[in-house]
C-alpha cells in the first residue's frame, strides 16, 4: 500500500479533498493534511507542519494542490524517506502573477474580507459547479478566517522554490487544468521548463481539478504511482 499525502489549497482545511479521497482504490491510503487557521503560519511554518504529517512506515506520493505546490516542492527537495514521487496539481513554483508581489504592500493596508461566494464558485468550479461543491465551499468559508486567507495570498506573492524544484530526485507529475481561472498556464509552462522530465497531464477541468474530475485525475495519478513504485522496487498493493 502507498500513502497519498494530500496538501490542500489556500483554504488549508482539506475539506475539498473529501470526494477525491473517497474515490481512492485500496492500494492508496489517503493522508489529508489540514493547516492551522492562523495568519502567522507562512510557507516556512506550513512546511514544518506538512513534514510532521508524512508517514514514517510506508512509501508515499506527495500531492500539492494550488497554494501547496511550493510546499510539496520544498519538502520533496529534501528527499524524505519513503518518498516515491510528487504530484503538482494546478500550482506553481514561483508567484503565478508577476504583479502580486508588488501589490502585497497594498494588500496589507486593505481590510481582510472574504471574496464573494459567487465569484469564488465561478473561478474555482466554472462549468463544473454543483450543489455538493457549493456546500463544501460554504463549509470552508465558515472555518477559515479572512485574515488567514489574506496572509496566504501575500505569501504567494513572494514565493519562489525554483531551486528546490531543480533538486527533486523522484518523478514529478504536473497536473494542469485546461480551464483554470486562478493559476495561469504560464505557471505550468515554467515548471515544465525547469523540469522537462516531469510527466505532463492537461485535463478538461477548472482550477479545482481533483474535485471536478476525480476519476480522470485518479486515473492519471494511479498510473504515475504505479510507475514510481516499479522504479523504486516498491509494491503498490
Amino acid at each position: 500500500m502507498i500513502a497519498l499525502v494530500l496538501l490542500p489549497g489556500m483554504d488549508g482545511t482539506g475539506i475539498l479533498f473529501a470526494d477525491f479521497a473517497a474515490e481512492l482504490p485500496p492500494e492508496f491510503r489517503p493522508i489529508v493534511v489540514a493547516y492551522p487557521n492562523d495568519p502567522k503560519f507562512g510557507y516556512s511554518e506550513l512546511e514544518s507542519f506538512a513534514r510532521s504529517s508524512l508517514p514514517k512506515d510506508q512509501p508515499f506520493i506527495l500531492l500539492g494542490e494550488s497554494f501547496s505546490g511550493p510546499l510539496a516542492i520544498s519538502v520533496a527537495a529534501s528527499n524524505p524517506p519513503g518518498l516515491l514521487g510528487v504530484v503538482l496539481c494546478c500550482t506553481f513554483a514561483r508567484s503565478p502573477h508577476p504583479l502580486l508581489s508588488r501589490a502585497t504592500a497594498a494588500l496589507r493596508l486593505l481590510p481582510a474580507m472574504h471574496v464573494p461566494a459567487f465569484i469564488q464558485r465561478r473561478n474555482l468550479f466554472g462549468k463544473f459547479d454543483s450543489p455538493r461543491l457549493r456546500d463544501q465551499l460554504a463549509q470552508v468559508r465558515k472555518l477559515v478566517s479572512a485574515k488567514t486567507l489574506k496572509s496566504r495570498l501575500e505569501a504567494v506573492g513572494h514565493v519562489d522554490v525554483s531551486d528546490q524544484l531543480r533538486r527533486i530526485t523522484v518523478p514529478i507529475l504536473d497536473l494542469r487544468a485546461k480551464n483554470d481561472r486562478v493559476v495561469p498556464h504560464t505557471s505550468g509552462d515554467y515548471i515544465r521548463k525547469i523540469r522537462p522530465d516531469a510527466k505532463a497531464a492537461d485535463l478538461d477541468a477548472p482550477h479545482l481539478l481533483l474535485q471536478a474530475v476525480p476519476q480522470e485525475a485518479l486515473s492519471v495519478i494511479r498510473n504515475f504511482s504505479s510507475k514510481c513504485a516499479e522504479g523504486s522496487g516498491e509494491s503498490a498493493v
